[in-house]
């Protein structure tokens, strides 16, 4: 994903990937990446969780203003199915 996200990047773009192996993701070093503890096949949280799954989403996005460093690995810190998500006004 990291090598992908690099040729988006220089074409102006800019991306975030979303992780769920933090190892890997350290060594291809991606752009921008959000790494959850999430178990695989769940990048963006629990099927039909919709307020958990934007708030992913914006948490993204907002890392993509935000992340300034390359390789910036953010961990937004939920827990798979401790955290209770609210939808944000």
């Amino acid at each position: 994903m990291g090598l992908l996200q690099r040729a988006i990047e220089a074409e102006g773009i800019p991306t975030i990937g979303i992780t769920l192996l933090k190892e890997v993701t350290q060594k291809v070093k991606p752009p921008r990446a959000l790494y959850l503890r999430y178990p695989f096949g769940h990048p963006m949280g629990e099927a039909f969780q919709v307020d958990q799954q934007r708030t992913i989403l914006l948490d993204a996005l907002k890392a993509v203003e935000t992340i300034t460093e390359p390789g910036t690995i953010r961990e937004p810190g939920y827990r798979w199915r401790r955290h209770r998500f609210r939808l944000r006004p």
